[in-house]
């Protein structure tokens, strides 16, 4: 917990004095509330707003999302749903972005940022960051399919894929662990094997692993443990 003027004034935006004088004239909020006390305690995550707009934008945010199907990952889409729409006000105007992106009918972690360093680095095709999937698949899996997977499949445009993990966790259903991200790759992979994919989701990236206790739609901060595991990468 720190005082409301400590955080204002830490943006570097406002002096002690500037961020007391707004506080005193209501136009500080703290998760939609209006604060006229400087001394107000609050707490680290506590979304604060002057005038509307979030002073999150001045320091970099990182949050978990469960992502549900029929969602698109974009900041703006027209006529779409996107993942920025499930996140509270204090979120919009930012400047987040997904590191990374899932297919509309895809769920699961995804990872949403300001932090565009951070996820040019996590991104990058030399970093070979794994993505762990679960998925099903209409067909029978079997131990030639976790070979294929595992010498490294070609597509049907003659792309070779990196070689992968395939864990058999019944007759078709599996995890699949890529350290690419190709488009659609998941799908294109297991559909060259006649076996295509019926449902999808990513349930780890790189150092992250999705909360089991994340309903659809929702989000969290990460941890600070999280935090140190995405920065090592």
């Amino acid at each position: 917990m720190e005082r409301l003027d400590k955080r204002l004034a830490a943006t570097g935006k406002w002096s002690r004095k500037e961020a007391r004088d707004l506080i005193k004239s209501g136009r500080v909020t703290v998760e939609g509330t209006v604060h006229r006390t400087p001394e107000t305690k609050v707490g680290e995550d506590a979304p604060v707003m002057v005038d509307g707009v979030s002073i999150a934008a001045d320091r970099p945010v990182y949050l978990m999302l469960h992502k549900p199907a029929g969602v698109v990952s974009s900041t703006d889409e027209p006529g779409e749903r996107t993942v920025l729409d499930l996140l509270g006000e204090e979120y919009q105007n930012i400047g987040l972005f997904p590191a990374g992106r899932l297919d509309k009918d895809t769920e699961g972690l995804l990872l949403l940022t300001n932090d565009g360093p951070l996820a040019h680095r996590l991104l990058a095709p030399k970093s070979h960051v794994d993505k762990v999937y679960y998925v099903e698949v209409s067909g029978i899996l079997d131990q030639e399919d976790v070979e294929a997977v595992r010498r490294g499949v070609t597509l049907g445009d003659g792309y070779e894929c990196l070689p992968g993990e395939l864990e058999l966790l019944s007759s078709n259903s599996a995890h699949i662990t890529l350290h690419e991200g190709k488009y659609h790759q998941v799908k294109r992979m297991l559909a060259s094997r006649g076996k295509p994919v019926a449902y999808l989701k990513r349930v780890r990236f790189g150092p992250l692993t999705l909360d089991d206790s994340l309903p659809r739609g929702a989000w969290r901060p990460l941890s600070n443990k999280e935090l140190k595991g995405i920065f090592s990468q």
